[in-house]
């Protein structure tokens, strides 16, 4: 009999997953899938059954179905409501024995229309049949549904009574000609082609080709708040909401469908090894990234992903000294030569014996030391951009004696793999698992990047302006914010109050107001405290 398998750690899996939206089915130790569920945020929802402190709060139902749960698998989608669809098909394939909902025959909704009628109507349906009538969805927000079709109906004049053909005497029974909700062709009020052309006017709308009857309901809604209506406004933006819901494109799931891509860190770096022709996966990977909005701060990020996971203990910040200006090149440059002049030191330190490496490759040379993991010489480095970032990468690792060093540029804009000394790019299929990882990598360094510019720039809003001026020191700052408040009210007392506070005099007080006031400043240059 064989011996029973240690039940894995699923805590220390939580870093791979993304903050996306989609479907995750866990799995019991024979692999067989005994849960399948939906998130808006896939993290924050697994985190929630595989953090202590927030299962131990579970129901007795969930505890059980977590002592079970061996294993889970993802599936990303671009929308929740994508995710309700593959969350309802993948229990209606797998039957899951945690789930109860979709268990049953019961579908989403559709819309129905058979335009081989003589006056085609809109109808609801949970089946599609091979009718030849016209299908739309499925939708899986039925509440939206309903209401974009009754505004349909409204809008266009259509019918809603149930006969193939209506005549004379289903208009009897019938109310909507008079609360102007339908165009009455039973009675003949509008001719067939005429109708027919509301109904493929509707149809439009249902396949995403048309945003008129929005437009004109966000038009009404804006009236009515103008005229502060605001109760009808309220119920129009409802409406405008349930429209764009129903037209949102979303994928139908259906079985045979291929489904969206997991991530698998193994197969994506196998996959992306193969595509750069390296002799092995890339374990260890590094990307840069410049954020340069203006000229105040311009910093870069380099992060590096292990076993294609990120590996945050390792990112790094980085302030550009040697650049004047915004310059992508130059900085990508220096941020390149910093990280790996410092490897290289660190290598040399750990190793007199191996001082320099002027016989071969410095990489090479530093790949056989045994080096810890923070401080080896990535297997592949990434640097957001084109060419141009691409080539003052290549040349600071050259100098450095990194010749062999494999290095790729990605290109945002199209998504093409730049390499050096080759003027063809590689485009990778939009599926690709290789690329999906160099996407990854590319925006984490674009997300560390972005955040360290913000936060020097919120740093700098909070510093004084009195910073910036020559001799007025901490003390001396806090002295006249003490005495005068703020820098605007400072920036309207006379020069001589301002050296009245101690510690300022006449001299250094002339310079704050000439640095605050500008040419106020200018007019008082004649007075007797002027030096």
């Amino acid at each position: 009999m064989p011996a029973a398998r240690d039940k894995p750690d699923l805590r220390a899996r939580l870093h791979e997953v993304p903050h996306k939206p989609g479907v995750y089915l866990m799995r019991d130790r024979l692999s067989r899938v005994i849960y399948v569920g939906k998130a808006r945020d896939l993290r924050k929802r697994l985190a929630n059954y595989f953090t202590p402190a927030r299962s131990r709060m579970a129901d007795l139902k969930t505890r059980a179905l977590l002592d079970s749960v061996w294993d889970f698998t993802l599936h990303v989608v671009r929308s929740d409501a994508e995710a309700v669809l593959l969350e309802g098909r993948l229990i209606k394939e797998y039957r899951p024995k945690y789930n109860i909902s979709f268990r049953d025959d019961k579908n989403f909704l559709q819309i129905k229309v058979n335009l081989d009628d003589p006056f085609p109507k809109f109808s609801l349906v949970r089946l599609k049949k091979n009718d030849g009538a016209r299908y739309y969805g499925p939708y899986a927000h039925s509440g939206a549904l309903r209401a974009t079709l009754e505004i349909l109906k409204r809008k266009y004049g259509l019918r809603s009574c149930r006969p193939r053909v209506p005549t004379e005497k289903d208009y009897r029974h019938c109310h909507d000609d008079i609360i102007k909700n339908c165009s009455a062709p039973c009675v003949g009020k509008i001719s067939e082609a005429d109708y027919r052309a509301r109904v493929l006017e509707a149809c439009k709308f249902l396949e995403g080709r048309s945003k008129d009857v929005p437009e004109e309901l966000e038009q009404e809604m804006q009236a009515a708040a103008a005229r502060q209506d605001f109760e009808k406004a309220a119920a129009l933006r409802d409406l405008v909401t349930a429209l764009r819901r129903t037209a949102a494109k979303s994928r139908r799931f259906l079985r045979g469908d291929a489904l969206p891509r997991a991530v698998n860190p193994e197969a994506d770096l196998a996959e992306l090894g193969e595509a750069l022709g390296l002799p092995r996966p890339p374990a260890l990977m590094e990307c840069f990234d410049i954020s340069n909005i203006t000229n105040t701060h311009v910093v870069a990020s380099m992060v590096r992903f292990k076993d294609g996971v990120p590996d945050r203990s390792s990112y790094r910040r980085y302030r550009i000294r040697t650049v004047e200006g915004q310059d992508d090149f130059a900085s990508m440059a220096e941020v390149v030569r910093r990280r790996y002049a410092r490897l290289l030191a660190v290598a040399r330190e750990a190793h007199p014996e191996v001082a320099e490496f002027s016989q071969e490759d410095a990489g090479e040379a530093v790949a056989r030391l045994p080096m810890p993991t923070a401080d080896r010489i990535p297997d592949l480095v990434v640097v957001d951009g084109g060419r141009g970032q691409l080539s003052s990468a290549v040349g600071e690792l050259r100098r450095l004696g990194l010749r062999g060093q494999p290095v790729i540029g990605l290109a945002k804009e199209r998504e093409e793999i730049f390499f050096p000394n080759d003027p063809q790019p590689l485009r990778l299929p939009h599926e690709s698992g290789g690329l999906k990882l160099l996407q990854r990598i590319r925006d984490e360094a674009h997300r560390v990047a972005n955040g360290y510019h913000q936060l020097l720039m919120k740093r700098r809003v909070s510093e004084s302006r009195l910073d910036d001026i020559e001799g007025v020191n901490k003390t001396r700052k806090q002295a006249l914010l003490r005495v005068f408040g703020s820098v605007e009210r400072l920036r309207r007392v006379p020069v001589g109050d301002i050296a009245a506070v101690p510690g300022i005099g006449p001299k250094l007080a002339l310079q704050i107001k000439d640095s605050l006031g500008g040419e106020v400043a200018k007019r008082l240059r004649g007075s007797p405290l002027s030096p």
